[in-house]
């Protein structure tokens, strides 16, 4: 399973989302049909844009609760005050596609900050 985290800014467009995956995959010579979903943290889930992408993606989101994220969050490389302190976890992005992708889930490395959007890439079960 492979699993783009999403965080962001308040109010950020559909194209700044998905400029971010884009950019995130290309790090990682991944297409992004190879995706099987997005995930992002519970205060994110007003967040037009985040799902406005997905749709365009034909991908589905998972909303990740504030005690898995802040599970997750403890293997993230990314510190944020702001996030640590409205979510739990030091990288919304990072600890959302950790949770996400499942419990053998590795981070193919740390966010990209794009944009007022933040994306990180989660694998599990497979190889890149």
């Amino acid at each position: 399973m492979i699993v783009a985290g999403i965080g962001s800014r308040k109010g950020v467009g559909e194209e700044q989302v998905l400029n971010a995956i884009r950019k995130t995959l290309a790090q990682y010579d991944l297409d992004p049909s190879r995706l099987d979903g997005l995930a992002t943290a519970t205060l994110k889930r007003q967040e037009a844009a985040i799902f406005s992408a997905a749709r365009k993606l034909g991908l589905p989101v998972t909303i990740v609760d504030d005690d898995a994220l802040a599970k997750a969050g403890a293997y993230v490389p990314s510190h944020s005050q702001l996030s640590l302190a409205l979510t739990g976890a030091p990288s919304v992005s990072e600890a959302a596609a950790l949770a996400a992708a499942g419990e053998d889930a590795r981070l193919l490395g740390p966010r990209l900050l794009l944009d007022s959007v933040t994306c990180a890439v989660a694998i599990s079960g497979e190889r890149p």
